[in-house]
């Protein structure tokens, strides 16, 4: 990380800054038992990034015997998770964090898979938080159509593009310009998802991938990896990235 300087910083959201993961399987499970299968952690990782349709579509793709419809099983598990997203909390370190690069007039934003009205239903009480991203939100809502979601870098660049304004271009590859690449490297993704580590190396940013420590059993052999690791947000060191560190005995 010497020397590297980081101007804005973008998140993720589920199992990143709010514990959401941990209900994602539970209730996928719930719905799963009465057909005797399960969700291992090595379905999930492909899922995770996925917008919904495709997240499902995958997921049901392991158990072709289940007689079980996309609409029917994002039916049953709309209702099921409804009931849990009021009572979610952030993840350990993160409300000090995003306090942190607020405070200091770091341009923040959160590129999440998840549908706009999961979003209100799972962050509506914590807007001491996520009120201090704005407008700077891109769901999947805003992107359907135009990617499959992650490890696709698309959301990544709109995120950076259309709400904070950054020259990052489109797309990958010869038809991204010089100044448009020395953009992108000013950006720092946080990323817990496998697929969404992918997503932000392939948008030409640093990434830190926080895992689940249930990802790190998972067999990955990828070109992309990420530039740091960290067990928990909390670990995060802002002077290590160019960003004003923490005030003494924050």
């Amino acid at each position: 990380m010497a020397g590297r300087k980081v101007e804005y910083v973008i998140f993720d959201m589920d199992g990143l800054l709010i514990d959401t993961e941990s209900i994602y399987t539970k209730v996928t499970n719930e719905i799963l038992a009465p057909y005797g299968a399960h969700m291992t952690w090595d379905i999930k990782a492909e899922l995770m990034g996925k917008l919904e349709r495709d997240a499902a579509a995958h997921l049901l793709s392991f158990f072709p015997d289940i007689p079980l419809t996309i609409d029917t099983y994002l039916s049953r598990r709309a209702v099921l998770q409804d009931a849990h997203w009021p009572t979610v909390q952030p993840l350990p370190g993160v409300r000090k964090l995003v306090s942190h690069l607020h405070a200091h007039n770091i341009p923040i934003a959160v590129a999440t898979a998840s549908q706009r009205r999961n979003l209100l239903l799972k962050t509506a009480h914590l807007q001491d938080i996520f009120g201090l991203f704005s407008d700077r939100i891109v769901c999947a809502d805003d992107v359907r159509g135009k990617t499959a979601g992650k490890p696709d870098p698309y959301i990544f660049l709109c995120a950076a593009r259309q709400r904070l304004g950054r020259s990052v271009g489109e797309g990958e590859g010869n038809s991204v310009t010089g100044e448009e690449r020395e953009e992108r490297a000013k950006g720092l993704v946080f990323e817990d998802a496998i697929p969404g580590v992918q997503a932000g190396k392939r948008a030409g940013m640093s990434v830190i991938w926080v895992p689940d420590p249930n990802l790190l059993k998972v067999e990955y052999s990828g070109a992309h990896t990420p530039d740091q690791i960290l067990t928990s947000i909390e670990e995060f060191k802002p002077e290590e990235w160019g960003l004003p560190p923490y005030p003494e005995n924050a």
